[in-house]
């Protein structure tokens, strides 16, 4: 990979980690419309937290992973919340780079190809409209690369 291409990667991941890790704690703490609307009905105090009505969200319950280590946004036994955020999301993105830059790494292993454009390895002319030469010691004659480039023509 060229230095060109390395930098920009460490870039985007710098700036990934940056916003994960200080501006996502300063992200709106007011529900968003799947939220809202699942209290639509329901009499909420200045918490959030449902005190009278009738609405769907009183049919929540907590996630089988609610006591996962980054549940709600935060890593479990920080104290500090911002930081617990922080984070968080550091962490995350960290995961995320790891997974996707290990399936380029193994869909790049698996396709790799011949740099030699005139010599293909699997019998066929090739595409740039030469005809290939047999190489020294290979048992076909000119008489048998010329029937094999008008057969694939």
């Amino acid at each position: 990979m060229k230095n060109r291409s390395w930098a920009f990667l460490a870039g985007g991941l710098l700036v990934a980690l940056l916003l994960a890790g200080v501006v996502s704690n300063y992200a709106s703490s007011h529900p968003d419309g799947l939220d809202s609307s699942l209290l639509k009905g329901c009499t909420v105090d200045a918490d959030d937290n449902i005190v009278g009505g009738s609405c769907p969200a009183q049919q929540a319950r907590d996630h089988e992973l609610a006591d996962s280590p980054l549940a709600d946004y935060g890593v479990r036994g920080v104290r500090n919340s911002f930081v617990s955020t922080g984070l968080s999301g550091v962490l995350g993105v960290l995961v995320t780079f790891a997974i996707g830059a290990g399936g380029f790494w193994l869909l790049r292993r698996r396709g790799t190809t011949p740099t030699d454009s005139t010599t293909p390895t699997d019998g066929t002319t090739p595409t740039d409209g030469t005809t290939p030469t047999p190489a020294e010691g290979d048992p076909a004659t000119s008489d048998d690369v010329r029937r094999r480039a008008d057969a694939a023509s």
